[in-house]
Protein backbone atom coordinates (compact mmCIF):
# COMPACT_ATOMS: atom_id res chain seq x y z
CA UNK A 1 0.00 0.00 0.00
CA UNK A 2 0.84 3.60 -0.38
CA UNK A 3 1.69 5.02 3.23
CA UNK A 4 0.14 7.89 4.35
CA UNK A 5 3.95 9.12 5.28
CA UNK A 6 6.49 9.81 3.26
CA UNK A 7 9.36 8.28 5.34
CA UNK A 8 12.25 9.54 2.76
CA UNK A 9 11.07 13.09 3.69
CA UNK A 10 10.67 12.02 6.95
CA UNK A 11 14.25 10.88 7.76
CA UNK A 12 15.22 14.78 7.28
CA UNK A 13 13.80 15.19 10.47
CA UNK A 14 13.79 12.43 12.33
CA UNK A 15 15.58 8.86 12.91
CA UNK A 16 13.41 5.34 11.76
CA UNK A 17 14.55 2.45 12.25
CA UNK A 18 14.37 0.41 9.09
CA UNK A 19 12.34 -2.54 11.08
CA UNK A 20 9.87 0.58 12.08
CA UNK A 21 9.67 1.65 8.87
CA UNK A 22 8.86 -1.79 7.28
CA UNK A 23 6.15 -2.54 9.77
CA UNK A 24 4.30 1.09 9.73
CA UNK A 25 4.45 0.73 5.72
CA UNK A 26 2.00 -1.63 5.61
CA UNK A 27 -1.36 -3.23 7.87
CA UNK A 28 -0.44 -5.46 10.99
CA UNK A 29 -3.88 -7.07 10.01
CA UNK A 30 -6.86 -7.22 7.43
CA UNK A 31 -9.49 -9.06 7.63
CA UNK A 32 -12.30 -9.29 4.50
CA UNK A 33 -16.13 -10.64 4.35
CA UNK A 34 -18.89 -10.50 2.33
CA UNK A 35 -22.26 -8.75 3.95
CA UNK A 36 -25.26 -10.75 2.45
CA UNK A 37 -28.74 -10.17 4.38
CA UNK A 38 -32.06 -10.59 2.93
CA UNK A 39 -34.29 -7.86 3.76
CA UNK A 40 -37.80 -8.61 2.09
CA UNK A 41 -39.01 -11.51 -0.40
CA UNK A 42 -38.13 -9.76 -3.29
CA UNK A 43 -34.39 -7.93 -1.72
CA UNK A 44 -30.95 -9.05 -0.97
CA UNK A 45 -29.03 -6.62 0.62
CA UNK A 46 -24.82 -7.46 0.06
CA UNK A 47 -21.90 -5.46 0.59
CA UNK A 48 -18.01 -5.70 1.39
CA UNK A 49 -16.78 -4.95 4.68
CA UNK A 50 -13.49 -4.06 5.48
CA UNK A 51 -11.32 -4.33 8.38
CA UNK A 52 -7.62 -2.96 8.95
CA UNK A 53 -5.69 -2.79 11.74
CA UNK A 54 -3.21 -0.61 11.19
CA UNK A 55 -0.44 -0.38 14.32
CA UNK A 56 -1.22 -1.48 17.88
CA UNK A 57 1.89 -0.98 19.22
CA UNK A 58 0.35 1.92 22.01
CA UNK A 59 -3.23 -0.03 22.57
CA UNK A 60 -6.36 -1.65 20.79
CA UNK A 61 -6.98 -0.81 17.59
CA UNK A 62 -8.97 2.60 17.63
CA UNK A 63 -11.00 3.29 14.58
CA UNK A 64 -14.59 4.70 13.14
CA UNK A 65 -16.88 2.39 10.94
CA UNK A 66 -18.05 4.07 7.69
CA UNK A 67 -20.58 3.18 5.90
CA UNK A 68 -20.67 4.26 2.42
CA UNK A 69 -21.72 3.01 -1.01
CA UNK A 70 -18.07 3.50 -2.45
CA UNK A 71 -16.08 2.32 0.69
CA UNK A 72 -12.90 0.60 -0.83
CA UNK A 73 -9.95 -1.78 1.17
CA UNK A 74 -7.52 1.26 0.22
CA UNK A 75 -9.06 4.15 1.91
CA UNK A 76 -9.98 1.53 4.81
CA UNK A 77 -5.74 1.38 5.02
CA UNK A 78 -5.58 4.99 4.50
CA UNK A 79 -7.75 5.77 7.28
CA UNK A 80 -6.65 3.18 9.83
CA UNK A 81 -3.02 4.87 9.42
CA UNK A 82 -4.32 7.97 10.08
CA UNK A 83 -5.81 6.95 13.17
CA UNK A 84 -2.40 5.34 13.96
CA UNK A 85 -0.68 8.72 14.08
CA UNK A 86 -3.61 10.59 15.71
CA UNK A 87 -3.10 8.75 19.08
CA UNK A 88 -0.07 8.97 19.38
CA UNK A 89 0.55 12.91 18.71
CA UNK A 90 -2.43 13.03 21.33
CA UNK A 91 -0.88 10.86 23.64
CA UNK A 92 -4.19 8.48 23.72
CA UNK A 93 -3.39 4.86 24.65
CA UNK A 94 -4.98 3.45 21.72
CA UNK A 95 -3.35 1.99 18.03
CA UNK A 96 -4.77 2.92 14.79
CA UNK A 97 -7.90 0.62 13.06
CA UNK A 98 -10.86 1.00 10.62
CA UNK A 99 -13.83 -0.50 9.24
CA UNK A 100 -15.50 0.06 6.25
CA UNK A 101 -18.97 -1.52 4.79
CA UNK A 102 -19.60 -0.56 1.24
CA UNK A 103 -22.98 -0.19 1.56
CA UNK A 104 -25.34 3.03 1.03
CA UNK A 105 -26.42 4.51 4.39
CA UNK A 106 -29.25 6.50 2.51
CA UNK A 107 -31.12 3.73 1.23
CA UNK A 108 -31.42 1.79 4.34
CA UNK A 109 -34.55 2.09 6.87
CA UNK A 110 -33.90 1.79 10.54
CA UNK A 111 -34.95 -1.81 11.10
CA UNK A 112 -32.77 -2.60 7.63
CA UNK A 113 -29.68 -0.52 9.18
CA UNK A 114 -29.93 -2.31 12.54
CA UNK A 115 -29.80 -5.96 10.67
CA UNK A 116 -26.91 -4.58 9.06
CA UNK A 117 -24.93 -3.62 12.35
CA UNK A 118 -26.02 -6.93 13.29
CA UNK A 119 -24.30 -8.95 11.15
CA UNK A 120 -21.44 -6.77 11.18
CA UNK A 121 -20.92 -7.90 15.09
CA UNK A 122 -22.07 -11.21 14.67
CA UNK A 123 -18.93 -11.33 11.70
CA UNK A 124 -16.54 -9.73 14.18
CA UNK A 125 -17.25 -10.98 17.36
CA UNK A 126 -14.53 -12.42 18.54
CA UNK A 127 -12.36 -9.00 17.70
CA UNK A 128 -15.10 -6.89 19.59
CA UNK A 129 -15.63 -8.99 22.30
CA UNK A 130 -11.68 -9.32 23.48
CA UNK A 131 -11.33 -5.90 22.72
CA UNK A 132 -9.23 -6.16 20.16
CA UNK A 133 -11.05 -3.32 17.63
CA UNK A 134 -13.19 -0.86 19.15
CA UNK A 135 -15.66 0.89 16.97
CA UNK A 136 -17.08 4.39 17.03
CA UNK A 137 -18.96 6.41 15.13
CA UNK A 138 -17.96 7.64 11.19
CA UNK A 139 -19.14 8.59 8.24
CA UNK A 140 -22.67 6.66 7.67
CA UNK A 141 -22.91 5.68 11.38
CA UNK A 142 -24.37 7.44 14.52
CA UNK A 143 -24.65 6.68 18.24
CA UNK A 144 -27.94 4.54 17.97
CA UNK A 145 -25.66 2.02 15.59
CA UNK A 146 -22.66 1.75 18.35
CA UNK A 147 -25.70 1.41 20.94
CA UNK A 148 -26.89 -1.34 18.61
CA UNK A 149 -23.17 -2.89 18.30
CA UNK A 150 -23.21 -2.61 22.42
CA UNK A 151 -26.57 -4.42 22.48
CA UNK A 152 -24.79 -6.80 20.91
CA UNK A 153 -22.06 -7.84 22.62
CA UNK A 154 -23.01 -6.56 26.61
CA UNK A 155 -19.62 -5.29 26.88
CA UNK A 156 -19.62 -1.15 27.63
CA UNK A 157 -16.02 -0.73 26.23
CA UNK A 158 -16.46 -2.46 23.13
CA UNK A 159 -17.74 0.75 21.47
CA UNK A 160 -17.30 3.72 21.96
CA UNK A 161 -20.11 7.00 20.76
CA UNK A 162 -22.85 5.36 22.17
CA UNK A 163 -25.57 7.80 23.45
CA UNK A 164 -24.91 8.99 26.96
CA UNK A 165 -28.10 7.15 28.43
CA UNK A 166 -26.86 3.72 27.35
CA UNK A 167 -23.54 4.37 28.58
CA UNK A 168 -21.90 7.23 26.39
CA UNK A 169 -19.83 9.85 26.99
CA UNK A 170 -21.64 13.60 27.48
CA UNK A 171 -19.67 15.20 24.85
CA UNK A 172 -18.91 13.11 23.05
CA UNK A 173 -20.89 14.02 20.05
CA UNK A 174 -20.03 17.53 19.96
CA UNK A 175 -16.25 16.36 20.50
CA UNK A 176 -14.42 16.72 17.01
CA UNK A 177 -16.33 19.84 16.36
CA UNK A 178 -14.24 21.06 19.57
CA UNK A 179 -11.41 20.18 18.88
CA UNK A 180 -11.30 21.37 15.33
CA UNK A 181 -12.37 25.07 16.68
CA UNK A 182 -10.00 24.61 19.53
CA UNK A 183 -7.18 23.55 16.84
CA UNK A 184 -9.06 26.80 14.43
CA UNK A 185 -8.71 29.07 17.70
CA UNK A 186 -4.67 27.95 18.06
CA UNK A 187 -4.37 28.85 14.87
CA UNK A 188 -5.64 32.26 15.04
CA UNK A 189 -3.31 33.36 18.06
CA UNK A 190 -0.22 30.99 17.21
CA UNK A 191 0.25 31.90 13.41
CA UNK A 192 -2.03 33.84 12.03
CA UNK A 193 -1.43 36.58 15.39
CA UNK A 194 -5.19 37.45 15.24
CA UNK A 195 -7.38 37.55 18.34
CA UNK A 196 -10.77 35.36 17.57
CA UNK A 197 -13.17 38.11 18.12
CA UNK A 198 -13.46 39.95 14.49
CA UNK A 199 -11.81 37.14 12.78
CA UNK A 200 -13.65 35.12 9.66
CA UNK A 201 -14.09 31.58 8.51
CA UNK A 202 -16.14 29.12 6.21
CA UNK A 203 -16.65 25.65 7.37
CA UNK A 204 -17.04 23.01 4.31
CA UNK A 205 -19.13 20.62 5.16
CA UNK A 206 -21.93 20.90 7.89
CA UNK A 207 -23.07 17.48 9.09
CA UNK A 208 -22.02 16.89 13.30
CA UNK A 209 -18.07 18.19 12.76
CA UNK A 210 -18.80 21.04 10.55
CA UNK A 211 -22.12 22.50 12.44
CA UNK A 212 -20.38 21.90 15.89
CA UNK A 213 -16.97 23.46 14.78
CA UNK A 214 -19.15 26.61 13.64
CA UNK A 215 -21.52 27.26 16.34
CA UNK A 216 -18.19 26.54 19.29
CA UNK A 217 -16.26 29.04 16.97
CA UNK A 218 -19.07 31.46 17.17
CA UNK A 219 -19.17 31.49 20.52
CA UNK A 220 -15.60 32.10 20.76
CA UNK A 221 -16.54 35.27 18.81
CA UNK A 222 -15.43 34.23 15.26
CA UNK A 223 -17.96 35.36 12.58
CA UNK A 224 -18.26 32.45 10.71
CA UNK A 225 -19.72 33.65 7.33
CA UNK A 226 -20.06 31.01 5.22
CA UNK A 227 -21.10 26.98 5.63
CA UNK A 228 -21.93 24.56 2.48
CA UNK A 229 -23.26 20.91 2.12
CA UNK A 230 -23.60 18.88 -0.06
CA UNK A 231 -26.65 20.33 -1.63
CA UNK A 232 -25.17 23.86 -1.62
CA UNK A 233 -25.00 26.49 0.86
CA UNK A 234 -25.20 30.36 2.04
CA UNK A 235 -23.19 33.21 2.59
CA UNK A 236 -23.27 36.06 4.99
CA UNK A 237 -20.93 38.97 5.17
CA UNK A 238 -22.40 39.42 9.02
CA UNK A 239 -21.78 36.30 10.13
CA UNK A 240 -24.58 33.12 9.82
CA UNK A 241 -26.41 32.03 12.98
CA UNK A 242 -24.92 28.55 13.34
CA UNK A 243 -27.55 27.23 15.66
CA UNK A 244 -30.16 28.22 13.53
CA UNK A 245 -28.82 26.80 10.67
CA UNK A 246 -27.86 23.67 12.29
CA UNK A 247 -31.41 23.47 13.07
CA UNK A 248 -32.61 24.45 9.64
CA UNK A 249 -29.68 21.03 8.56
CA UNK A 250 -31.62 18.63 10.64
CA UNK A 251 -34.88 19.55 9.92
CA UNK A 252 -34.55 19.66 6.10
CA UNK A 253 -31.14 17.24 5.85
CA UNK A 254 -29.45 19.99 4.27
CA UNK A 255 -28.31 23.89 4.20
CA UNK A 256 -30.18 24.30 0.89
CA UNK A 257 -33.62 26.59 1.67
CA UNK A 258 -31.58 28.03 4.83
CA UNK A 259 -32.96 32.06 4.50
CA UNK A 260 -30.20 33.38 6.76
CA UNK A 261 -28.00 34.46 3.69
CA UNK A 262 -27.89 34.18 0.37
CA UNK A 263 -27.02 31.11 -1.38
CA UNK A 264 -23.29 30.21 -2.47
CA UNK A 265 -21.76 27.02 -4.08
CA UNK A 266 -19.02 24.37 -2.74
CA UNK A 267 -17.01 26.27 -5.17
CA UNK A 268 -17.31 29.58 -4.12
CA UNK A 269 -16.72 28.73 -0.50
CA UNK A 270 -13.70 27.22 -0.90
CA UNK A 271 -12.32 30.98 -2.91
CA UNK A 272 -13.72 33.00 0.09
CA UNK A 273 -11.32 35.76 1.26
CA UNK A 274 -11.29 34.89 5.22
CA UNK A 275 -8.89 33.86 8.08
CA UNK A 276 -10.20 30.34 8.27
CA UNK A 277 -10.95 27.58 5.70
CA UNK A 278 -12.42 24.46 7.86
CA UNK A 279 -12.87 21.40 5.26
CA UNK A 280 -15.04 19.09 7.54
CA UNK A 281 -16.70 17.14 4.94
CA UNK A 282 -14.51 14.54 3.33
CA UNK A 283 -11.39 13.60 1.84
CA UNK A 284 -9.90 15.25 -1.10
CA UNK A 285 -11.85 18.47 -1.23
CA UNK A 286 -9.04 20.44 -1.54
CA UNK A 287 -7.47 19.36 -4.67
CA UNK A 288 -5.01 20.20 -7.58
CA UNK A 289 -7.85 21.72 -9.87
CA UNK A 290 -9.23 24.28 -6.83
CA UNK A 291 -6.09 25.18 -4.56
CA UNK A 292 -5.08 28.05 -6.59
CA UNK A 293 -8.60 29.41 -5.78
CA UNK A 294 -8.17 29.40 -2.11
CA UNK A 295 -7.79 32.72 -0.39
CA UNK A 296 -8.10 31.79 3.39
CA UNK A 297 -4.95 32.69 5.19
CA UNK A 298 -5.52 29.40 7.50
CA UNK A 299 -6.63 25.97 6.44
CA UNK A 300 -8.22 23.94 9.59
CA UNK A 301 -8.68 20.24 8.72
CA UNK A 302 -12.04 18.90 9.95
CA UNK A 303 -12.33 16.02 8.08
CA UNK A 304 -10.14 13.14 7.37
CA UNK A 305 -7.53 13.76 4.17
CA UNK A 306 -9.43 16.63 2.67
CA UNK A 307 -5.80 18.02 1.22
CA UNK A 308 -4.56 16.75 -1.60
CA UNK A 309 -0.90 16.01 -1.74
CA UNK A 310 -0.83 18.22 -5.02
CA UNK A 311 -3.07 20.70 -3.58
CA UNK A 312 -0.79 21.37 -0.16
CA UNK A 313 2.15 21.71 -2.60
CA UNK A 314 0.43 24.59 -4.11
CA UNK A 315 -1.08 26.10 -1.44
CA UNK A 316 2.39 26.35 0.64
CA UNK A 317 3.60 28.11 -2.42
CA UNK A 318 0.37 30.68 -1.35
CA UNK A 319 2.12 30.74 2.00
CA UNK A 320 -1.22 29.11 3.32
CA UNK A 321 -0.13 27.24 6.46
CA UNK A 322 -2.26 23.56 6.96
CA UNK A 323 -3.15 22.74 10.43
CA UNK A 324 -3.70 18.73 9.82
CA UNK A 325 -6.03 16.71 10.46
CA UNK A 326 -4.54 14.18 12.72
CA UNK A 327 -4.40 17.26 15.00
CA UNK A 328 -7.20 19.28 14.40
CA UNK A 329 -10.10 16.32 14.27
CA UNK A 330 -8.35 14.06 17.33
CA UNK A 331 -11.52 15.17 19.55
CA UNK A 332 -13.30 11.54 18.56
CA UNK A 333 -10.45 9.93 19.90
CA UNK A 334 -9.92 11.35 22.65
CA UNK A 335 -13.58 11.30 23.81
CA UNK A 336 -13.62 7.77 22.88
CA UNK A 337 -10.98 7.40 24.95
CA UNK A 338 -12.25 9.21 28.51
CA UNK A 339 -15.63 6.72 27.54
CA UNK A 340 -13.75 3.43 27.00
CA UNK A 341 -12.23 4.36 30.24
CA UNK A 342 -15.35 5.02 32.28
CA UNK A 343 -16.49 1.77 30.71
CA UNK A 344 -13.58 0.54 32.42
CA UNK A 345 -14.23 2.02 35.72
CA UNK A 346 -18.17 2.83 35.83
CA UNK A 347 -16.47 6.64 36.93
CA UNK A 348 -19.18 9.45 35.74
CA UNK A 349 -18.02 12.39 33.61
CA UNK A 350 -19.40 15.28 32.48
CA UNK A 351 -19.61 17.26 29.25
CA UNK A 352 -17.50 19.90 30.84
CA UNK A 353 -14.35 17.23 32.13
CA UNK A 354 -14.43 15.97 27.96
CA UNK A 355 -14.05 19.52 26.43
CA UNK A 356 -11.21 20.46 29.26
CA UNK A 357 -9.37 17.16 28.46
CA UNK A 358 -9.92 17.64 24.80
CA UNK A 359 -8.54 21.31 24.99
CA UNK A 360 -6.14 20.27 27.08
CA UNK A 361 -4.49 17.22 24.56
CA UNK A 362 -5.28 19.50 21.67
CA UNK A 363 -3.40 22.24 23.21
CA UNK A 364 -0.38 20.10 24.61
CA UNK A 365 -0.42 18.39 20.90
CA UNK A 366 -0.23 22.09 19.05
CA UNK A 367 2.71 23.09 21.50
CA UNK A 368 4.62 20.07 20.34
CA UNK A 369 4.53 20.65 16.42
CA UNK A 370 4.90 24.20 16.87
CA UNK A 371 7.72 23.54 18.79
CA UNK A 372 9.33 20.26 16.40
CA UNK A 373 8.26 22.94 13.17
CA UNK A 374 10.56 25.47 14.84
CA UNK A 375 13.10 23.38 15.38
CA UNK A 376 13.14 21.37 12.10
CA UNK A 377 12.19 24.49 10.00
CA UNK A 378 9.42 21.72 8.48
CA UNK A 379 5.97 22.20 7.79
CA UNK A 380 3.14 21.74 10.62
CA UNK A 381 1.86 17.86 8.82
CA UNK A 382 5.49 16.99 8.87
CA UNK A 383 6.08 18.17 12.66
CA UNK A 384 2.87 16.62 13.31
CA UNK A 385 4.45 12.98 12.01
CA UNK A 386 7.72 13.46 13.31
CA UNK A 387 6.05 13.52 16.67
CA UNK A 388 3.33 10.64 15.72
CA UNK A 389 6.32 8.44 14.73
CA UNK A 390 8.70 9.02 17.04
CA UNK A 391 6.05 7.92 19.80
CA UNK A 392 4.92 4.57 17.55
CA UNK A 393 9.00 3.44 17.06
CA UNK A 394 9.42 4.41 20.83
CA UNK A 395 6.17 2.18 21.88
CA UNK A 396 7.54 -0.47 19.36
CA UNK A 397 11.01 -0.68 21.05
CA UNK A 398 9.30 -0.56 24.62
CA UNK A 399 7.58 -3.61 23.22
CA UNK A 400 10.85 -5.22 21.85
CA UNK A 401 8.90 -5.16 18.18
CA UNK A 402 11.67 -3.66 16.78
Amino acid sequence: MSSVVDFDALGQFVEVPDAARRLLSNPEKEIHFALSLKTSDYELLEGNCYVVYHCTARGPGKGGLRMSADATLDETRRLAELMSLKTALAGIPFGGAKSCLSIDPSRLNRFEKTAVIKEYVHMLRLELEHGNYVPAPDMGTGPTDMAVIFGETHIPESVTGKPPRVGGLPGRLEATGRSVSKAALLGLERLLRKPSSGATAAVQGYGNVGSHTAMFLSEAGVKVVAACDIAGGVYNSDGIDTKALKDHVGKEGSTKGFTGGDQITNAELLGLDVDLLLPCAREDVINAANARDVRAALVVEGANGPTTPEAEAILSEKSVRIVPDILANAGGVIASYVEWRKAKSGALTTKEETFELIDDRISSAFDDMMRMCKDKSCSLRMASFAIAVEELVQAMRDRAWI
